[in-house]
């Protein structure tokens, strides 16, 4: 699952990379965003994840975020950062999510956290979390990745959660009447996470 985070990664990296700067100010697939708040949420989820990583390693709590209104406040005030310094911030804190994968202890891979959702998780969801991250905004940037982009195992992982999450939250009858052909439009959905 990091080769798909490695993977993710560098795929979103080389996206922002080859932006022209007047574009960062294009808005992305999620509502309200532009491609600036798209590339500094990735660089706060980044340091949001590494303080998971300290608490897994340490067993000190450190939630990703104070709260929602902090998380958007972070990212409001980072979208508004010039384009060089968005792309450095968003390169160094996905290398040093990076280094702190690769120097989490093998038996802290256990130890749990708490998501920003609320959800308690062992530390090993913590790689998958920056995998849909990374996988699913760089298709979100809508600057020419799509999710046919994306190795077909992890498209497939990627909709098997989605479907646990959709399912969980009560839209199991709907998604079954569509994806058995039982419907002929998608279910509204809202946000995904």
């Amino acid at each position: 699952m990091s080769d798909w985070m490695d993977d993710g990664t560098r795929l979103v990296l080389r996206a922002i990379d080859e932006l022209p700067g007047d574009a960062f100010d294009a808005p992305t697939l999620l509502p309200g965003w532009t491609r600036r708040h798209l590339v500094a949420h990735l660089h706060y989820n980044a340091e949001a994840l590494r303080r998971l990583l300290s608490w897994a390693r340490t067993g000190v709590e450190s939630r990703m975020y104070e709260s929602a209104e902090h998380r958007a406040a972070e990212i409001e005030a980072g979208a508004k950062l010039p384009v060089p310094e968005l792309r450095r911030l968003v390169h160094d804190s996905a290398d040093a999510l990076a280094a702190d994968v690769a120097a989490l202890p093998a038996d802290a891979w256990a130890n749990e956290v708490v998501t920003a959702q609320g959800r308690t998780v062992p530390a090993t969801e913590i790689v998958w979390m920056r995998t849909r991250e990374v996988a699913v905004h760089a298709v979100d940037l809508d600057c020419g990745v799509g999710f046919e982009d994306l190795p077909a195992d992890l498209v497939e992982a990627l909709i098997a959660d989605a479907l646990r999450r959709r399912t969980a939250q009560g839209h199991g009858p709907a998604l079954a009447r569509w994806l058995t052909g039982r419907a002929y439009q998608a279910p509204e959905l809202g946000p995904w996470l």
